[in-house]
């Protein structure tokens, strides 16, 4: 993982999530997130969340965010993309928002095994 070198206020706990292929928790996409010099390739539903969580270790502070990753349209294949807001972490859990892309649905989470939940229920379809 390699991380830009500059400091990002507050406002960087959101990220974006490319899904390109997806079946029983395994996976091929890849995370963006602004305090990443680039894409990061992620593989699993739980590698992403281990990323997304030490990326917010990194930060210190309670406010929500707007966004600030742009989503690359470059649709070659199917792919799914998810935009993830993660606005507050307590006691080892997470709470916020998943902006499923596609349909511009969203849908607030409580944990991130309900994060986990909510995206394997929507690439099982």
């Amino acid at each position: 993982m390699m991380l830009r070198e500059k400091m990002f206020p507050c406002q960087s706990r959101e990220a974006v999530v490319t899904i390109q292929f997806y079946r029983n928790g395994i996976m091929d996409g890849y995370l963006q997130h602004p305090r990443l010099a680039g894409r990061e390739k992620v593989q699993s539903l739980s590698q992403m969340v281990l990323l997304l969580n030490s990326l917010i270790d990194m930060e210190d502070c309670p406010n929500p965010s707007p966004s600030l990753v742009p989503v690359n349209e470059e649709k070659k294949e199917k792919t799914t993309v998810f935009r993830i807001q993660i606005l507050f972490r307590e006691h080892y859990t997470w709470q916020g928002r998943l902006i499923w892309q596609d349909t511009n649905q969203e849908i607030v989470f409580h944990s991130a095994i309900e994060l986990i939940q909510l995206i394997d229920e929507i690439l099982g379809e």
